[in-house]
């Protein structure tokens, strides 16, 4: 899904337009202008033996004239997504480099998620440019890699997230002391270790750059790795939404044991189920609609479908920096410090995101 996004969907492109031009020699109408009178055959008492026929349409020299490729404005809306996805996450990327106190390990995770949502971004700007204005099949495959690792890293890196938000509720206890910053880093590294062998599957000669009919409808992903890419994806949603019920009957539970706190932990319970339901439904609704049809369908499908279920693919990493980073107090805080030198009064008063559930 993850996949190689519109590089390949516009891969098969749309046809020139031409138009023709008329290209004149040189008059012999005016004896003036004759650049060589003195010739034989040439000057001006024979010039109007060869006068041309200015009306004949054989003496015209018709030449074709290559207009620019028609860009698609399926390609343009999502060269602008992947903009405005850029400028959110390389702002989250930014605060959480340049603030010394956003080193904990739920930070860690919302920091590569971060990243891998910018490279998804980058990607789909590069894209475009290899489809309009570079063309080659290295480019090709280039664009491709790029974003299948980072729609990858994306979704694995929502993925360690829930797993973290899990363990947070389950081991409430020893959940500082187990998950330390080494061990989160480890995890990182073997996400995006993950990702980049997907992503070089296309270069080492996955692709259908040789038999068209092997694609799917990312080209030059062939219709077999799209399939497995798909039916990763699919696990992925199968475990959140499992850890996600967890975390429902741990959080409820919790609430009704602690009777002394039990409005604010109602409270606290109750927005955290909110925030998991809207993190579940937009992954599925941006994610689900393209791995469905990454499985039933093929190249030979009409091109306008792909990119009806890419486009909104390419959205979750718009709203993955809105529900993850931007929600938490403490980047918050960070973004007042950094835009305006100073905190609004509310932001101080609200306490600090304490554990990865409380983000």
């Amino acid at each position: 899904m993850i996949l190689s996004l519109a590089a390949t969907m516009s891969g098969g492109g749309i046809p020139q337009n031409t138009t023709s031009t008329a290209t004149f020699g040189p008059s012999s109408l005016d004896p003036w202008l004759d650049p060589y009178p003195d010739l034989p055959g040439v000057n001006s008492s024979s010039s109007s033996s060869v006068v041309p026929d200015l009306t004949s349409a054989s003496n015209l020299d018709l030449r074709p004239l290559n207009l620019p490729q028609d860009v698609s404005p399926w390609d343009v809306a999502l060269c602008v997504t992947g903009t405005v996805i850029s400028c959110e996450n390389a702002l989250v990327i930014a605060v959480l480099f340049y603030t010394p106190t956003l080193r904990a390990p739920m930070f860690i995770l919302i920091g590569s998620l971060a990243f891998a949502d910018l490279l998804a971004g980058l990607g789909l700007i590069l894209n475009f440019i290899f489809t309009y204005l570079i063309e080659g099949e290295a480019v090709t495959l280039v664009s491709t890699g790029i974003l299948i690792v980072a729609f990858s890293a994306s979704i694995f890196n929502i993925l360690a997230i829930t797993v973290d938000r899990y363990l947070s509720l389950y081991n409430a206890l020893t959940y500082h002391t187990e998950r330390t910053v080494l061990f989160t880093y480890l995890m990182v590294g073997l996400i995006w270790l993950l990702c980049l062998i997907l992503g070089v599957l296309p270069a080492l000669g996955w692709n259908c750059l040789n038999d068209e009919t092997t694609c799917s409808v990312c080209r030059p992903v062939t219709k077999s790795n799209a399939v497995a890419l798909a039916v990763l994806f699919l696990l992925v949603f199968a475990l959140m939404m499992q850890l996600y019920l967890q975390i429902c009957r741990i959080a409820f539970r919790h609430a009704q044991q602690i009777a002394v706190q039990h409005q604010f932990l109602a409270i606290s319970t109750t927005k955290g189920v909110q925030t998991l339901s809207v993190i579940l439904c937009a992954f599925a609704m941006c994610w689900l609609p393209f791995a469905m049809y990454s499985i039933v369908a093929d190249s030979s499908y009409p091109v306008i479908y792909t990119y009806a279920t890419i486009l909104p693919a390419a959205c979750n990493s718009v709203i993955n920096p809105i529900i993850y980073a931007f929600r938490n107090p403490d980047i918050q805080k960070g973004l007042w410090l950094a835009c305006c030198g100073c905190v609004p009064s509310n932001l101080w008063l609200r306490p600090r995101a304490r554990t990865s559930s409380d983000v």
